[in-house]
């Protein structure tokens, strides 16, 4: 998964600047239009003020987009930050997160004439920051581990090399590079201590995603960011529902045309994806001194935000905000969690309407 996604010269993320939108592999809320990016700025606008309440002297307001791509969203919150809040547009320190050099090359032409507001762009998180890290899918593009309960244990799946032989009678051999899998004994301890840890056990012939990458990057997400709060858009469950009866066959998958296929055929020519484990990441984030603020379906977060704010019209995004929140859309089945680090426990707009998940 990680080569086939990330690999610099053949990874599926690494040879294209932009992977999602109608005419791409799969659809976003990004991908919706600017109206989601003018939602979540309000959103953005409310905790800038909640920091510089505690801090008058506050004087730049780093905001970190993880997963960043060629910048579309960030470019949406900086047009609606100037035009609606002008303050806090003038604090905005851009930090632009993204693995693959293509899109990191394209991203100033998307920012346009917002790109004096970018301060850092690169594949790792700042150092330091002060501010709001906001990710949108970025949890179920990283590369997960695939196990499988078996009579005599937990089993990994690994990928390996199928061989043919052509030309039986004359006994010659050749590969053909055609993969398949193989099961072994786990690559590493910790992920059966993950399923432990939750109080998970697994049924014989079930199989299950674990990423210790989403794991491991919201600890070091968290202990980068000094104070301020983290906005996690992502397809997922708690992990009673996900490592349980409803998902037993696991949920690697990929997308091309906007198709869910085979996640072994093409490799590097398709998206690889598994749902995420917000409980974990939760975890994960709590333990290393943050505070969850809210879990909730994305439709009751942005419902919080539009309940308290006149500004959009409805009419004018009628459509694209039934895209972003109808049920059994993006609405249900994209979650937001939302984090607080050296803040409190303060309300958000985001949970303002209702905290819930379905």
């Amino acid at each position: 998964m990680e080569l086939a996604l990330y690999d610099p010269e053949f990874g599926y993320y690494a040879r294209a600047s932009q992977r999602s939108g109608r005419a791409g592999d799969f659809f976003t809320s990004v991908d919706v239009g600017p109206i989601f990016g003018e939602l979540v700025e309000i959103q953005l606008a409310e905790m800038f003020d909640r920091l510089r309440t505690s801090n008058v002297t506050l004087q730049t307001f780093d905001l970190v987009e993880a997963g960043a791509g060629n910048g579309r969203w960030s470019a949406d919150i900086l047009r609606a930050a100037r035009r609606e809040h002008r303050e806090f547009y003038d604090a905005i320190r851009l930090h632009l997160v993204e693995a693959s050099a293509a899109a990191r090359a394209d991203q100033g032409t998307t920012l346009a004439d917002h790109a004096e507001r970018l301060a850092s762009s690169g594949p790792s998180l700042p150092e330091s920051f002060e501010g709001v890290l906001i990710a949108n899918e970025l949890l179920d593009a990283m590369p997960a581990h695939q196990v499988v309960m078996r009579e005599d244990g937990l089993h990994e799946v690994y990928v390996s090399r199928q061989s043919s032989v052509v030309g039986r009678q004359s006994g010659l051999a050749t590969d053909d590079w055609r993969l398949t899998t193989v099961e072994g004994p786990p690559s590493t301890g910790r992920l059966e201590e993950y399923l432990s840890r939750l109080g998970i056990a697994l049924d014989v012939g079930w199989r299950a995603e674990i990423n210790l990458n989403a794991v491991d990057w919201i600890r070091e997400a968290t202990r980068r960011l000094r104070r301020g709060f983290m906005i996690l858009i992502d397809y997922g469950h708690e992990a009673r529902d996900l490592y349980s009866a409803s998902h037993s066959a696991g949920t690697l998958t990929t997308f091309t045309g906007h198709r869910t296929g085979d996640w072994l055929h093409r490799p590097g020519e398709q998206d690889i994806t598994a749902h995420v484990d917000f409980t974990s990441v939760r975890e994960a984030a709590e333990g290393e001194g943050m505070e969850t603020l809210g879990f909730l379906d994305q439709t009751y977060f942005l419902m919080g935000i539009l309940n308290r704010s006149a500004r959009l019209s409805t009419d004018r995004a009628s459509g694209a905000l039934k895209t972003l929140m109808l049920p059994g859309g993006l609405g249900s089945t994209h979650k937001v969690l939302l984090l607080g680090k050296n803040v409190g426990r303060p309300s958000v707009l985001g949970t303002s309407f209702r905290v819930r998940v379905t």
